[in-house]
C-alpha cells in the first residue's frame, strides 16, 4: 500500500499535478506512524535524486517511457532508489515494488520492471561506471538549471548543487519575547537534545537531529519557531523603530511576520497581505501558537493590486517576493522538476509588479526590504536594477554586516546567500531607501549608496 501511494504522488509529479508539500499529507492522513514515514523517505528520496535515478533508468530500458506507462516509470524508478540508497532488503525492495504493477492494473508489466530491477541490483558498479560521464548523473540536476546556475555563478554552481542535494538541518528561530537563545539550549539540553547556536543570526538555534518539533519543550508555549537561519535576517534588516507602519506582503506561511512581531517594540500598525487562502490560514496558526494573533491585520489580497490598501503609508515594507524556490530545493526537491526555464522570466516580471505596486506605499525616507528564497540573479539583482532604473526616488541601500560573522555574497545589488551543507538555505535580500522631499532632485542612479 505504502509504495502503491508513493508511486501515485511521484506520477502526479511527473505529470506536473501538485507538489510534494501538497500531496503527501493528504496521501499519508490514514497511515501508521510507520507508514507515514517510509511513504516520506521513498517520496522525498526518489525526487531528490530524480536525475540520477532517471539516467539509470534510461540505461536499463530498451526505450523510453510512453507518456500513459509513467506510472511504470515512477515504480522503476522507486525500485532504484530502494536498492541504491535505502536499507531495505534487496528482495523485499524487488518483490513489494514488482507488485504495484497489480495495484496499477497492469500487471503485464511485472516482468519487465523484475528484469529492471534484478539487472540493476546485479550490475550496479558497471552501470554507474558507465554513466562516469553522463552530467544528469553526476550532478542530478535538469539541464537548463546546471546551465543558469554556471553562467551565473562559474565559482559557486558545483557547492550550489552540492548542497541541493543534502537534507537541511533542523533550524529553530527563539522567541526572544518568552526568553533568551541561552535558556533555550539550556532547556533543549536538559531533555538531551543537542543543539548549537546559529551564526548568522542572534535567535538561530541548530538542532544536530531531525526530531517533531510538537515534542520540543516549549514548542505549545510558543518559545520557538521552524525558520531557517537565512530566513531570519529579514527582520533584523527592516531596522524596526517604534510607532512605525510595517508591511510585510507576500507574507504566508508567516515565519517572518511573527519574527517582525517578535522584535518590534510599540508598533502603530502591523498589516500582512497574503493572495491565497488556504496559507493565509496558516499564518493565523502560526500568530495563534506564538500570542501574536491579536498584534496584527491580515488581509487576503494581491501584492500586485491596491485595492486592499486604506492609503496608509508604510515606515517599512518587506516583501518576499514569490520566486521559483532555487535556494530551498534541499528542502523542496521537487522543484527540480516542477520548476522550468520560462517560468523565470514570468516569475521576474511579477517580482516587478509588485515592487512597482508597493513603492508608492512607502513613506519617503521609508525603507523597504526586498526578499527571496533563490539563488537566480534573474530574480534578484537583475530586477532591483530594473527597478531602480525605473524609479527615480529609490535608492539602494548596501547591507553590512559584521565582520565576526560574515553572511552572503555582495553583489552590485544586495547580498546573495547560498545553500550550505550544515547551514543556511539559499537566499537574496536588497535594502531600498526611499529619497525624502529635500533628496527628490538628486541623480540617484549614481550616488554612492548603490
Amino acid at each position: 500500500m505504502t509504495r502503491y501511494l508513493a508511486v501515485s504522488i511521484l506520477t502526479s509529479l511527473l505529470s506536473h499535478r501538485g507538489s510534494l508539500s501538497t500531496l503527501v499529507p493528504s496521501a499519508a492522513y490514514d497511515l501508521s506512524a510507520r507508514d507515514k514515514g517510509l511513504l516520506m523517505q521513498l517520496c522525498y528520496g526518489v525526487t531528490r535524486d530524480f536525475f540520477r535515478l532517471q539516467a539509470i533508468a534510461n540505461t536499463l530500458l530498451q526505450r523510453p517511457m510512453q507518456e500513459k506507462d509513467q506510472d511504470l516509470l515512477a515504480v522503476i524508478l522507486l525500485g532504484i532508489y530502494q536498492l541504491r540508497d535505502t536499507r531495505i532488503p534487496a528482495h523485499a525492495a524487488i518483490g513489494e515494488t514488482v507488485a504495484v504493477a497489480d495495484d496499477l492494473s497492469k500487471s503485464w508489466a511485472k516482468g519487465l520492471i523484475n528484469a529492471v530491477l534484478r539487472r540493476y541490483q546485479r550490475e550496479r558498479d558497471d552501470i554507474d561506471a558507465s554513466l562516469s560521464d553522463d552530467e544528469q548523473f553526476i550532478w542530478n540536476h535538469p539541464d537548463w538549471m546546471l546551465a543558469k546556475l554556471r553562467n551565473n555563478w562559474p565559482e559557486q554552481w558545483q557547492s550550489i548543487v552540492a548542497g541541493n542535494d543534502v537534507k537541511g538541518p533542523l533550524c529553530l528561530r527563539v522567541n526572544k519575547r518568552l526568553l533568551t537563545r541561552e535558556e533555550l539550549i539550556k532547556e533543549l539540553h536538559i531533555h538531551e537534545i543537542d543543539a548549537t547556536p546559529g551564526l548568522i543570526s542572534n535567535q538561530a538555534i541548530y538542532l544536530q537531529q531531525a526530531v517533531e518539533v510538537q515534542q520540543l519543550p516549549g514548542f505549545e508555549e510558543g518559545w520557538f519557531s521552524v525558520q531557517d537561519e537565512a530566513a531570519q535576517l529579514a527582520a533584523e534588516l527592516m531596522e524596526l523603530e517604534p510607532e512605525q507602519h510595517l508591511l510585510d506582503a507576500c507574507a504566508a506561511p508567516g515565519g517572518k511576520l511573527c519574527h517582525l512581531l517578535e522584535l518590534a517594540e510599540a508598533p502603530a500598525s502591523v498589516t500582512a497581505i497574503e493572495i491565497s487562502v488556504s496559507r493565509t490560514d496558516r499564518i493565523h496558526d502560526n500568530l495563534q501558537r506564538l500570542g501574536l494573533d491579536t498584534d496584527c491585520e491580515v488581509l487576503v489580497a494581491d501584492a500586485s493590486d491596491t485595492d486592499w490598501w486604506n492609503g496608509q503609508l508604510y515606515d517599512r515594507i518587506l516583501i518576499d517576493a514569490p520566486c521559483s524556490g532555487t535556494g530551498v530545493i534541499r528542502r523542496h526537491p521537487d522543484i527540480k522538476l516542477l520548476r522550468r526555464n520560462e517560468d523565470l522570466k514570468l516569475l521576474a516580471d511579477l517580482q516587478l509588479r509588485i515592487l512597482n505596486n508597493l513603492w508608492p506605499m512607502l513613506k519617503p525616507g521609508g525603507k523597504l526590504v526586498y526578499a527571496t528564497c533563490s539563488v537566480f540573479t534573474q530574480e534578484n539583482e537583475r530586477v532591483m536594477e530594473r527597478f531602480l532604473k525605473m524609479t527615480a526616488d529609490a535608492v539602494h541601500q548596501p547591507i553590512d554586516v559584521p565582520e565576526d560573522t560574515p553572511w552572503g555574497l555582495e553583489r552590485p545589488y544586495g547580498r546573495q546567500l547560498f545553500p550550505q551543507i550544515d547551514g543556511h538555505d539559499g537566499f537574496y535580500y536588497a535594502c531600498l531607501r526611499k529619497a525624502t522631499l529635500s533628496e527628490s532632485g538628486t541623480d540617484h542612479e549614481g550616488s554612492a549608496e548603490r
